[in-house]
Parts: C-alpha cells; sequence; structure tokens
C-alpha cells in the first residue's frame, strides 16, 4: 500500500531527467523514481505516482503545491520532460488516402508530419478549450485553443471535432 505525502516530509532531487531520488525525513531513502500523472489530462498538479524501476507504486504526491519549493520544482521539471506534448499553433496541410488522415502541422518544438486512423477517436476536444490529438503512433499533440488558431487552420480541425 503506497504511502500518501501530504507536505514538505520529504525532500526530491532530479536523476536523470525523468526519475528522481525520494528521501523522507524519517531517513528512508528510495532512487530512480518515476513520476506519473494518475490524471494526466485534468490532475496535472494533484496525485503524482512514484513507482520504482519494477513499476511499483511507492508514494503518492497528493498536491505538488503542498511540496518544498526545490522539490515542487524538480517534480515540476521531470513531469514536463516525461509528458512533453508538442503544442499544435497550425496546420499547414492536411490529406486524406485510404480512411488515413495525414496532417502537417508547426509546434512549438517545430513541424511535423503524422498520421491519424480514425478521427472520431483520435481528436478529444476538452472542456477547457484545449484539443488533444493521439496519432496513428500513439504521440500526443495539443491544441491548446482551437479558437487561436488561423482561419486556414480552424477550417481544417472543426470538421473533425
Amino acid at each position: 500500500m503506497p504511502r500518501y505525502i501530504e507536505g514538505p516530509e520529504i525532500r526530491i532531487t532530479e536523476n536523470d531527467k525523468v526519475f528522481v531520488d525520494v528521501e523522507f525525513y524519517t531517513g528512508e531513502k528510495f532512487t530512480e523514481l518515476e513520476l506519473h500523472r494518475m490524471f494526466p489530462i485534468t490532475g496535472l498538479d494533484k496525485y503524482i505516482s512514484l513507482l520504482d524501476s519494477s513499476g511499483n507504486e511507492v508514494a503518492v504526491i497528493r498536491n505538488i503545491n503542498d511540496l518544498m519549493p526545490e522539490s515542487k520544482a524538480v517534480v515540476e521539471r521531470c513531469l514536463t520532460e516525461y509528458y512533453m506534448m508538442p503544442r499544435i499553433t497550425r496546420f499547414i496541410r492536411m490529406s486524406e488516402k485510404f480512411k488515413i488522415w495525414m496532417w502537417t502541422a508547426e509546434t512549438d518544438k517545430g513541424i511535423c508530419t503524422f498520421e491519424i486512423r480514425n478521427h472520431l477517436t483520435a481528436i478529444k476536444p476538452l472542456y477547457d478549450g484545449r484539443v488533444l490529438i493521439k496519432d496513428a503512433n500513439d504521440n500526443r499533440y495539443e491544441i491548446p485553443d482551437v479558437s487561436k488558431l488561423d482561419k486556414k487552420s480552424i477550417k481544417m480541425i472543426m470538421p473533425k471535432l
């Protein structure tokens, strides 16, 4: 049974970009733990699971905002690296062949091209105005706000929403 971390009872240090070392103030230490969001879409700062190399849950951080500032910064950096999701700023081109949609988009990480096999399951509008896209290779992209895209991009994406 994992323990719940309520506040500043631990010190978290970075270990190779996506892994962390955790030291409880009781003296107990864990190394090379992986951080996973239990609710990756809606719970960005809450319920962060700490997994060991075997995938066993060691602890759960209820809210990263309750951690010491240094530990919180480490957790945020690691989660950002682990959940890196390019943000689409505009669509350049879209085509369809044999029910496979080929998209070329400009993102905050550069221009990329990806395939979508079923737009009904691959493109998910969220309650807060964001849109998540999962391509045929299970890569994920985000449109932070569809209304802020240029007119051409909106025209391409709106029929798929």
